[in-house]
């Protein structure tokens, strides 16, 4: 008997006109959720990143596209269950075709430049004219409103401008980037679930609405979850690498490896010294209340780092984790991909493209990372070639034969 699925949105169509990896990854997760996504890229080029490799195809795995079946390793990452179709919105007919898709979608999602769908007559107020129960959602590094509403922005700058990288690095070291997309990712997470709250809004009202959603304001969330105005205020350091600012939390050396150990309350530090058989150390003049502990932070860890330095990884966990101090070690990329724990929960899983069901070696796309008592959700097909829905949407959506679709075709419409 076949296990019961979750698609709680499988009533729900999404027209997505997205590109590099903020919107595409919204529509991902929203067709996770059982949504029929459609992707609208233009004609002959599609998505810009399925320029960007490596490349998959008949050839194997390539830096550069060696044949017309190639596909971009990066848009297969980003395109699982979204359908793609071709229309060139520039001109007046594919407009046309675009608004009477919009007229059957529940939802809508952009993250061209801000203005982009408003130039082209497909802004929120030309869609709603026609469909006024959409949900329109738009994605932009700084938002639609504001001084920097106009300035290009990918993650980078993102990060930069919204001071998380003064936050992250050494402490006497520069200003330090993320090593993942924080801003391109995070975001569509909370379009995910305004698009809900939206969708919900509209089952209680009939009203459909706009959302405005920003990357950088998206990071100023992450960051003042904090209490950074009183690190400001106290002269702290923003910048503490691998260490609590205020604690002494952090990164410690043993024989083989480095652990990190979170101490971050009195109990835990006399929890930790107890176990390293130095169960008098917060007698210490300098370590005696939370404040002498903070200005003697670089003493207590280095007292710290003395009692685990003639432990390896594998006795130090074990003696931590007995009684209780959260503990780990900090492993290499290749060590947490090669975990089995990964694969158990589908959170990592083989990468597919949509026109074959063989797996593409050694291609990882990330799973769901939340488990649902009552299904599975459903197994997604692979990214797609460009416009390789046409056919389905147009004849089912649109009523268009195939005759219709040639001419459109050589039109350059589709």
């Amino acid at each position: 008997m076949p296990e019961p699925l979750m698609k709680p949105l499988d009533d729900i169509r999404v027209l997505s006109v997205t590109v590099f990896l903020a919107g595409p990854f919204l529509s991902m997760t929203l067709a996770r959720f059982g949504a029929e996504v459609i992707k609208v890229e233009m004609p002959g080029t599609g998505d810009p990143v399925r320029s960007s490799g490596p490349f998959h195809g008949p050839k194997g795995i390539s830096k550069d596209r060696q044949t017309e079946d190639d596909l971009s390793i990066r848009f297969l990452k980003r395109s699982e269950g979204v359908k793609s179709v071709t229309l060139n919105l520039k001109d007046p007919e594919g407009r046309r075709m675009f608004l009477e898709l919009a007229k059957q979608s529940d939802v809508l999602i952009e993250n061209l430049s801000p203005g982009s769908m408003i130039k082209l007559g497909l802004g929120y107020d030309d869609v709603a004219a026609v469909n006024p129960g959409i949900v329109y959602c738009s994605i932009a590094g700084y938002g639609q409103t504001g001084p920097y509403k106009d300035l290009p922005a990918h993650d980078h700058q993102i990060q930069a401008m919204s001071g998380i990288m003064d936050m992250n690095g050494a402490g006497d070291g520069p200003p330090t980037r993320i090593g993942v997309f924080v801003g391109d990712l995070v975001t569509p997470l909370y379009c995910a679930y305004s698009i809900l709250g939206a969708l919900r809004h509209k089952e209680k009202t009939g009203e459909g609405q706009y959302l405005d959603a920003s990357m950088i304001d998206t990071l100023a969330t992450l960051m003042f979850m904090e209490p950074m105005e009183h690190i400001l205020a106290d002269g702290l350091p923003v910048r503490a690498g691998n260490d609590a600012r205020d604690n002494a939390t952090g990164l410690y050396r043993l024989l083989d490896g480095d652990v990190i150990i979170t101490v971050s309350t009195p109990a835990r530090l006399n929890t930790l010294f107890s176990a390293l058989k130095a169960p008098d150390t917060l007698d210490d003049p300098r370590f005696r209340t939370s404040e002498l502990r903070l200005e003697n932070i670089t003493a207590l860890r280095a007292t710290i780092q003395k009692h685990l330095s003639s432990y390896t990884c594998t006795e130090a966990i074990s003696l931590l984790e007995a009684v209780g101090v959260p503990i780990a070690r900090v492993r290499t990329l290749r060590e947490a991909v090669d975990d089995p724990h990964f694969r158990d929960r589908e959170t990592l899983k083989p990468m597919y493209r949509q026109d074959s069901t063989k797996p593409i070696e050694p291609g990882i796309v990330p799973g769901f990372p939340i488990r649902f008592s009552s299904g599975n959700l459903p197994k997604l097909e692979g990214g797609a070639k460009l416009g390789h829905h046409n056919e389905e949407v147009f004849k089912t959506l649109l009523d268009l034969d195939s005759d219709t679709l040639a001419n459109l075709k050589d039109r350059g419409v589709i």
